[in-house]
């Protein structure tokens, strides 16, 4: 009795599986990166961005989670972004970047901002800067 039980169950989830596999659709379908993407990404790691900033929920907890930073509709316009990137504030520093590396950095947190979501409800966040789950 048990075998055939489990038999049927693995049978049921390789038909889900499959019909899944087939039917699903991605919402956001993975958009190529251009060269000023690649080259923002660069100045993302070399600026060791992700020390502080998280994508995805992933990385530092001093600053905020930038995953979809550029459609916030308050934060998210290229004038507000560089202004934080060549000033600082008061946890982050001035990095002395150029024009052309913020504007790099601009068009790759445009591109994480297209390719997935990671926001974090209000009440999920611990006052350490963690998450409640």
């Amino acid at each position: 009795m048990k075998f055939k039980l489990w038999v049927t169950l693995t049978i049921l989830f390789f038909i889900y599986s499959f019909y899944v596999y087939i039917y699903s659709s991605s919402e956001n379908p993975p958009v190529q990166p251009t060269a000023s993407v690649l080259s923002g990404w660069k100045v993302w790691q070399n600026k060791n961005c992700h020390t502080c900033h998280q994508l995805y929920g992933l990385g530092g907890y001093m600053g905020p989670d930038l995953t979809n930073i550029a459609s916030d509709p308050t934060k998210g316009s290229d004038a507000y972004m560089k202004a934080f990137m060549m000033n600082g504030t008061g946890k982050m520093p001035n990095l002395h970047l150029t024009e052309e590396e913020m504007t790099s950095l601009v068009s790759f947190l445009r591109w994480v901002d297209k390719s997935g979501k990671s926001r974090v409800a209000k009440e999920s966040v611990h006052w350490t800067g963690t998450y409640i789950f």
